[in-house]
């Protein structure tokens, strides 16, 4: 590895666990609301379960075969481990005293409680005992392991009571699953006013002796496991992907263990979880506390005091579509607009769909499936169209990671209702966000309406994620839109037959490299070179090392990395910034920006400047021309690049340093532009139909 790369490069893994920080600091940000705080808690608790997943699952796989190599940043992946559990620890104490030293206490001061079942009143606790005689005892599955009961398999993220039992003079390991189909937090009447609640899981261990009678339960320890849920599959044919996956599925809840969360004390039970689990002490991770933070969402959930979390952000209404008007009639009229998620509302899709379900003018309708909701209006809508003979087509991702099983299932129900269902393509996920409809107009010509989006069609994620989608009638994009349907339907050749989009695997990261470039050249010709970025994650290695050259030659160069950046800014200047905002909702849209001499240009992507997003997948580029779109996008990077009040800059060393404490919340701002733009266009509106 070059000493060069390390000037040039952050560490994948450490960086993502830099994000999972940032989410913390605003768990332990006192100016947020208690009940925000704990679901920011509880984000960071499923962000690093999936860190282990996917990540640290990946990392042990490569030791294990003997691949013990550096990464970009010249990190060996036993390093990398070796820093990861570190830097987990701290993250771990960070949590708990989150939870214990702010979180709860603040919760108590409004009369919220959370009980340990030892420490209730006796009447309460003798009502706790009946309760689990009659509500939690029945669904318990106690086992013990041994020549005859192997060990038994626990799905990831499942947590349990382990025991060390002895009958007479033989000592023996017993197990008690948590159940998760019981609610985890049970309500209790302590005798004091408010809410009181206890966990499910130290109801179990309390009562643990009760379950395994004439034995004597010598010491308890409650664990957690989480499992290595990465898997490839051979997808040479679609058959292959079909049957590959659906095996892989089938073997998920038995795949290996990664790592091993337990409570302190009881060292022989711990030896003897890890030894069954085959997890060595790197992969065991002793937690004072509470296990399974992520699920603490729960708890929120149940407490209706609406003055412990931030009022509703209701969206504002998009001007280009009144009310009244069906969606594809507004597009029309418009001719191009885009929409601002969550500030605006994701109806207008379903709208459009359903509409289109019902235009007996109507022909087709071509949709991309990434992520959907588990009970999702958009595909109901996609049935009622084919239900109602339109010719509906869906590319349905099934790689979908977590995603894959509801992918499959929403795959048939639409294949039942008469559409035609392409199960993704060999080799590649695709990612694009596209929706293509085809009218029949007066006079028989054909008029099609396209929309494009930086997110997924789930109408429960576009509430919480920072999204853009593009509406468009313009001849160009619709039929770039329909050659991409065309090409992923057909597996036919794509790529440089595009008029105006760019797509992923074929000539994306080429667009990208000459969009660079020619600010490079503007600023070695003595111009002013300028690019804006926003996006999710930055890792591509080709990527950062343009930016860098960009920056050296003069380019300003402003980012906005919401998650992973690999790309190490330079120790001096100001040239190359990058920045990261966690707030309320997740910053999920990918804009570029790019002065090209005064004549900018825009464009909105599903891609990351990620490799698996430029090479392994099908993203699309695509260019926002109208005026109006234009200066909107425009001044949400300027919010965002004025935040000084949940911005953090990203330092030479790979940590992160608050923007300021200042009062320019750019979520906020957004919010309030996007409304008083609504506000302006509907009285033009009105001031135009009087007179």
């Amino acid at each position: 590895m070059k000493a060069a790369d390390r000037r040039l490069f952050l560490s994948r893994e450490l960086s993502w666990l830099e994000f999972n920080r940032r989410v913390l600091e605003e768990a332990r940000d006192p100016g947020n609301f208690v009940l925000d705080r704990l679901n920011f808690l509880a984000i960071t608790g499923g962000n690093l379960d999936e860190f282990f997943m996917i990540r640290v699952a990946g990392l042990r796989r490569l030791l294990r075969a003997g691949r013990d190599l550096p990464d970009s940043a010249g990190l060996t992946v036993s390093e990398q481990l070796r820093k990861l559990r570190g830097a987990v620890l701290e993250m771990i104490s960070g949590q708990q005293r989150c939870l214990a030293e702010d979180i709860l206490p603040e919760l108590e001061e409004h009369g919220v409680r959370l009980r340990r079942v030892k420490d209730l009143p006796r009447g309460v606790y003798s009502q706790l005992a009946g309760f689990f005689e009659h509500r939690v005892k029945p669904v318990l599955t106690p086992l013990i392991p041994d020549g005859t009961q192997p060990f038994p398999v626990l799905s990831s993220g499942t947590m349990g009571a382990a025991a060390r039992l002895r009958s007479g003079d033989g000592g023996f390991l017993a197990l008690v699953a948590v159940p998760d189909v019981l609610a985890r937090f049970i309500p209790v009447d302590d005798g004091r006013p408010g809410q009181a609640f206890v966990l499910l899981e130290d109801l179990i261990l309390d009562r643990l002796p009760g379950l395994f009678p004439r034995c004597a339960v010598e010491e308890t320890l409650l664990f957690r496991v989480t499992r290595d849920m990465d898997f490839s599959v051979p997808d040479d044919s679609v058959e292959d992907l079909l049957q590959s996956l659906a095996g892989q599925l089938e073997l998920r809840r038995g795949r290996a263990a990664i790592r091993l969360e337990h409570s302190p004390g009881a060292e022989e039970l711990r030896e003897q979880l890890c030894r069954a689990l085959e997890l060595d002490g790197q992969f065991c991770y002793e937690t004072e506390g509470f296990l399974d933070l992520q699920g603490f969402a729960a708890l929120a959930d149940l407490i209706p005091d609406g003055s412990l979390r931030e009022e509703p952000w209701p969206p504002a209404g998009t001007p280009e579509l009144p009310d009244g008007v069906p969606v594809l009639d507004a597009v029309k009229r418009a001719g191009s607009f885009i929409s601002v998620l969550p500030y605006q509302s994701f109806s207008p899709v379903v709208r459009m769909l359903e509409e289109a379900a019902r235009d007996p003018d109507v022909l087709a309708v071509k949709q991309t499936l990434y992520r959907v909701s588990g009970n999702s209006p958009v595909v109901r809508a996609l049935q009622l169209a084919a239900e109602n003979g339109k010719q509906v087509t869906v590319v349905v991702e099934l790689k979908a990671r977590f995603d894959e099983r509801n992918n499959f299932v929403w795959a048939q129900a639409l294949e039942e209702s008469g559409a035609r269902v392409i199960r993704g393509i060999p080799g590649l996920k695709i990612h694009a966000k596209a929706l293509l409809i085809i009218r029949r107009e007066e006079g028989g010509a054909l008029k099609r309406c396209v929309h494009l989006s930086t997110g997924n069609y789930n109408d429960r994620t576009a509430a919480v994620y920072t999204d853009i989608g593009l509406f468009s009638t313009d001849p160009g994009l619709c039929l770039d839109v329909e050659k991409l349907f065309n090409a992923v339907t057909a597996y036919t050749g794509m790529g440089g037959d595009w008029e105006r989009i760019r797509v992923s695997p074929f000539d994306l990261r080429e667009r990208f490299y000459a969009l660079i470039d020619r600010e490079t050249e503007h600023a070695k010709a003595g111009k002013t070179g300028r690019i804006r970025a926003k996006m999710n994650s930055l890792s591509d290695s080709g990527i950062i090392r343009r930016l860098h050259r960009a920056a050296e030659a003069g380019v300003k160069i402003e980012l906005l990395v919401r998650g992973i950046c690999c790309l190490r800014p330079p120790r001096e200047g100001d040239r190359l910034r990058v920045t990261s905002i966690v707030d309320r909702c997740l910053e999920h849209s990918r804009i570029f920006e790019f002065f090209n001499g005064g004549d900018t240009e825009f464009y909105l992507s599903s891609a990351d400047w990620m490799s698996r997003n430029l090479d392994r997948r099908i993203e699309v580029l695509f260019p926002v021309s109208d005026p109006r779109s234009r200066e909107i996008l425009r001044r949400i990077l300027d919010l965002h690049f004025s935040d000084d009040c949940k911005a953090r800059r990203l330092l030479h060393s790979g940590a992160y340093t608050p923007c300021g404490g200042g009062p320019h919340r750019s979520q906020k701002e957004i919010r309030q532009f996007l409304r008083e733009r609504a506000g302006e266009e509907i009285m033009k509106i009105h001031k135009e139909k009087s007179l």
